[in-house]
């Protein structure tokens, strides 16, 4: 069992990884429950592949759940969504003293912990990710989002949970099209600062996706610690630190626009071909070299992820993408800021980017 603290400005919040850990939930979430009610949150795909094991888990404890279900996919990341749950747990009387849990992926974690920061001006909620992309990145650091019609991510709050409790057995009943989306954001914190553990993913990938769960384990374990030590750096973005875990996200977030958050295309499988963009936009720069940009995009067409616009299914204009771009958190003054890089395991943040050479760039064949 691994346990770390993630520093917080207000104490901090302990992530436990372990397999096995939801059947002993109880021993976590049971501290929780003499303080107040448990109340979870997830969604309808979740509620039947995991929602039954917390459930035993938490009876045996003899904590009873009250289970709120969100519809499945990213359209729960929206207004609509946000007033539903909020409304719920006003309806139910949850008061501050009492826990949200999120039970799911990075949607759910967005939602449950956006509304947790609101309702009742914040109260304590629990993050139990059962999506890989959840497990090594969007369960740490505190950010919580929905959507809103001009962007992704765009209405949110940094509101950190009380703790966050990773079971890797959870992983098997993913789809291998998710697995696969996910693990976009494993090979991100190889590319970001660690060029070894990127060799890692290179020489493991296929045994990680085709199931082996001590690859999983040593996997998630690294992005967490990798994570968590760019979160107790910048935890508010206010340095830039940890903005360079937006690799490949401004253009991904744009194809993910383009796609108009539909079922074609998953949020992991756009930031792997953002972060292949990224390569090659920084190699056409001069940054990096065409080496290190073309065995990026080969990795991730290796094991079935889009390495560009084309594998994305892209045919918007190099001007239509990056009028998509400009919607990015990180602009500044009207300037776009990406995450380039000067090498593998070398990202850093680039300012004031010019938009007709990107727009040349998007419009090559990429």
């Amino acid at each position: 069992m691994e346990r770390l603290t993630i520093p917080t400005g207000s104490g901090g919040y302990d992530v436990v990884i372990d397999s096995g850990l939801f059947d002993r939930a109880g021993e976590y979430l049971g501290s929780f429950a003499r303080d107040g009610r448990i109340v979870v949150v997830t969604d309808a795909n979740v509620a039947t592949a995991q929602l039954p094991r917390l459930e035993r888990a938490m009876a045996q404890s003899g904590v009873p759940l009250d289970a709120i279900v969100l519809p499945a996919g990213e359209a729960s990341k929206s207004w609509a969504s946000l007033e539903h749950l909020l409304d719920s747990l006003a309806t139910r009387g949850v008061e501050r003293g009492d826990t949200i849990v999120a039970l799911g992926g990075g949607v759910v974690g967005d939602v449950a912990g956006l509304a947790a920061a609101l309702h009742l001006r914040g109260c304590g909620w629990v993050m139990i990710p059962t999506t890989l992309l959840a497990q090594v990145d969007s369960s740490i650091g505190g950010k919580t989002a929905i959507n809103a019609q001009a962007g992704k991510n765009l209405v949110g709050a940094f509101h950190p949970p009380a703790l966050v409790l990773i079971d890797p057995n959870s992983l098997a009943t993913l789809a291998s099209r998710e697995l696969r989306s996910g693990y976009a954001e494993v090979a991100k914190y190889g590319l970001i600062g660690d060029p070894a553990f990127f060799g890692w993913c290179e020489g493991n990938a296929a045994s990680f996706l085709g199931g082996d769960c001590y690859a999983a384990r040593y996997a998630i374990d690294r992005c967490v610690r990798a994570k968590a030590a760019i979160v107790a750096a910048d935890e508010r973005e206010t340095t830039g630190t940890r903005a360079l875990l937006n690799l490949g996200h401004s253009f991904g977030h744009a194809i993910e626009a383009w796609h108009e958050y539909g079922p074609a295309i998953t949020h992991g499988e756009a930031v792997a071909a953002g972060i292949a963009l990224a390569f090659g936009y920084s190699a056409r720069l001069g940054l990096c070299s065409t080496d290190d940009a073309r065995r990026v995009a080969e990795h991730f067409r290796r094991i079935g992820l889009p390495d560009g616009l084309a594998a994305a299914q892209v045919s918007a204009t190099g001007a239509e993408l990056v009028g998509l771009m400009g919607r990015d958190k990180k602009v500044r003054g009207g300037q776009l800021t990406l995450v380039l890089v000067r090498g593998i395991g070398e990202a850093f943040v680039a300012s004031s980017i010019d938009r007709g050479d990107l727009t040349d760039f998007l419009n090559s064949p990429v």
